[in-house]
């Protein structure tokens, strides 16, 4: 009898201990000149893993949330799918896929030319649509991501070695996936000029190097200096 206890002490135990392996979902969009946006799927199941990799591809998601944009009349947006743009790995089943997003449709900003500063305004709710999976699975990032991003934390990351503002969601609901969400803002953004409205999030950078010397009275009095000195060697060439 001893011994049918302890062995059933040891099952138990020995079940208590493993910790379930749940499929994850990471999604980061990097903004900068553009939207870089990778979508990271990891310890998917064997049926959902062979699923996903028969119905996504490198253009899947891009070309979806484009379709979702201009039936919204939103078309000054377009994707860039690089050479690596997805990458299936049966050993761990996962699926990484990068892509990114352009256009004033998706970013824009206005100059502030006596504070030398742009201000950027960032649509997000590209980011809710659905894809359908063969056998029933349906992968839907409105359910997981839909929450307006003003009610998103705020948080400091690291990207490259450099700290970056960031608004993250954590879907924490049953679904197939522990999913997070990660709208990551440039090292230069400075939380005090952040704000988001709904599902835009606003921010200010200074002018770059570039954009500042043209938007100075400087480079207007250079150019007149420039114009004259032209002038002047013309007369004398004239003569």
């Amino acid at each position: 009898m001893k011994k049918i206890a302890g062995a059933l002490l040891s099952l138990l135990l020995s079940v208590a201990l493993i910790t379930p392996v749940h499929a994850a979902l990471t999604v980061q969009a990097v903004i900068g000149r553009d939207v870089y946006v990778a979508f990271k799927f990891e310890n998917l199941s064997e049926m959902i893993y062979q699923n996903i990799t028969k119905e996504i591809d490198e253009s899947t998601i891009p070309n979806i949330i484009l379709a979702n944009l201009r039936q919204r009349n939103l078309t000054h947006v377009d994707s860039y799918i690089g050479p690596e743009a997805v990458n299936f790995d049966g050993q761990s089943r996962s699926i990484n896929v990068t892509f990114s997003l352009y256009g004033s449709d998706i970013l824009n900003f206005t100059v502030n030319t006596k504070l030398m500063t742009k201000t950027y305004y960032f649509r997000t709710d590209w980011r809710k649509f659905h894809i359908n999976i063969t056998n029933g699975i349906l992968l839907n990032f409105t359910e997981y991501f839909g929450k307006p991003v003003n009610q998103w934390q705020k948080i400091n990351t690291t990207l490259n070695d450099k700290k970056h503002p960031a608004y993250n969601y954590n879907f924490t609901d049953t679904g197939p996936f522990d999913s997070s969400f990660y709208f990551i803002l440039p090292a230069t953004a400075n939380w005090t000029s952040v704000q988001a409205i709904g599902d835009t999030i606003i921010f200010e950078l200074p002018l770059p190097f570039e954009d500042s010397l043209l938007n100075s009275p400087f480079s207007i009095l250079v150019a007149l200096i420039v114009v004259v000195i032209a002038f002047s060697l013309y007369r004398k060439v004239r003569k």
